[in-house]
């Protein structure tokens, strides 16, 4: 038996996760400033798997950029059409020889839960979860997979796919269908056997203010550092990481768990409250508070503001007194009706003048948002273009 093989399925779009991805494939979206797609990799490798075949497809010069700059020696191949996940599984046939793993590029996953699985033939990781319906329910009989349905409205069990398989290279053979969900159930039909092997831990995103939740989770555990300048005036508490080169202000104050990346100004009398990712390149101007949020590289955030539950995409630069406030609202995402409890979700390149109040608000890609504007809901969904 050869080595085992891995192959991720990073060519996705992640449409529920506009517009965070309308510029970026979901599995390069950063939770705790390290894009998702890199811990799925390292928990391969820590598994010992080295020989990595990664599909790409949806903007994949970024994600081909991304992988060269890991050092971490996978192979691309490309899906050049948006067909579904066995069909991007497909393109990696050639490269098949034995065994393998799939697994989604752009869902959490853990050394532990890929050693349970490793060494099965013919398993699929399952997860119970409170929202079934969002994804691939399992049914299962003596720990084997009677079927698994996609996205039911009316779910038979709380048990879902996380998407990551032990397969045999014959399951090829039996690869007629375009999704991985139809593609297992002919897989089944054919009288083939998959054990359903739970998983130790997985996270999925599917709305984008899911990503807050991962990244309380993913940042839990932060390995302290602090290899910025830090002024011996400020609070530091809990697990705090902080970037080279990064500057953190005198009385300012910071509880962990906080990872702060490169390149950052933080502060004089800012706050940075537990949960918050602050990217590189950020800067957070005095008397402002961060909590529970993700701001990506290269934000602003001015003076007198507060952002809290929130993600704030790249670039986007938000003047003094800006104030996020988490409110439920229902919005319409990808045909389904959705309640989401958040401060912001903002594209890049976000503009928002002095004393915007942003409640429960998505903003598309480059918006321009008056100074003095109250967002609710989805009003501001778009890209481009100024909102009153």
């Amino acid at each position: 038996m050869g080595t085992m093989q891995a192959v991720i399925l990073a060519a996705g779009e992640g449409k529920r996760l506009r517009p965070l991805t309308r510029s970026r494939p979901k599995a390069l979206i950063p939770v705790g400033n390290t894009p998702v797609l890199d811990y799925v990799i390292h928990a391969l490798q820590t598994c010992g798997i080295r020989d990595i075949i990664v599909v790409v497809g949806y903007r994949k010069e970024q994600v081909i950029r991304h992988l060269s700059a890991l050092d971490a020696g996978v192979k691309v191949v490309v899906q050049e059409k948006p067909l579904g996940t066995a069909h991007a599984l497909l393109q990696a046939k050639e490269f098949i020889r034995d065994r393998f793993l799939v697994l989604p590029g752009d869902n959490y996953i853990n050394s532990a839960s890929i050693a349970r699985i490793m060494n099965r033939r013919n398993a699929v990781l399952v997860k119970e979860h409170p929202y079934p319906s969002n994804f691939g329910v399992v049914t299962t009989k003596k720990g084997y997979v009677t079927q698994i349905i996609e996205k039911p409205a009316m779910s038979p069990s709380f048990t879902i796919s996380t998407g990551i398989f032990s397969l045999d290279q014959d399951f090829f053979s039996s690869l007629r269908e375009n999704d991985m969900t139809d593609a297992i159930g002919a897989f089944l039909e054919s009288g083939k056997k998959l054990r359903a092997v739970p998983a130790d831990d997985w996270q999925d995103a599917v709305y984008p203010w899911d990503l807050l939740q991962m990244n309380q989770y993913l940042i839990r555990s932060v390995q302290p550092e602090k290899a910025g300048e830090v002024s011996e005036h400020c609070t530091i508490q809990g697990p705090v990481r902080i970037g080279k080169g990064t500057r953190i202000s005198p009385m300012t104050s910071i509880f962990g768990p906080v990872v702060i990346g490169p390149e950052c100004e933080i502060g004089p009398c800012a706050c940075i409250m537990p949960y918050s990712s602050i990217g590189q390149r950020v800067r957070i101007d005095p008397f402002t508070l961060v909590e529970n949020s993700i701001l990506m590289d290269d934000c602003e955030v001015g003076s007198h503001s507060r952002i809290r539950d929130s993600v704030i995409g790249e670039g986007s630069r938000l003047a003094d007194h800006v104030t996020t406030v988490a409110a439920s609202h229902l919005m319409e995402i990808q045909g389904e009706q959705i309640r989401g409890r958040f401060g912001a979700i903002l594209g890049e390149e976000v503009r928002a003048g002095p004393f915007t109040v942003l409640e429960g608000a998505i903003v598309g890609n480059n918006v321009n948002i008056r100074g003095g504007s109250r967002i609710q809901s989805t009003m501001a969904y778009g890209d481009g273009g100024l909102v009153v």
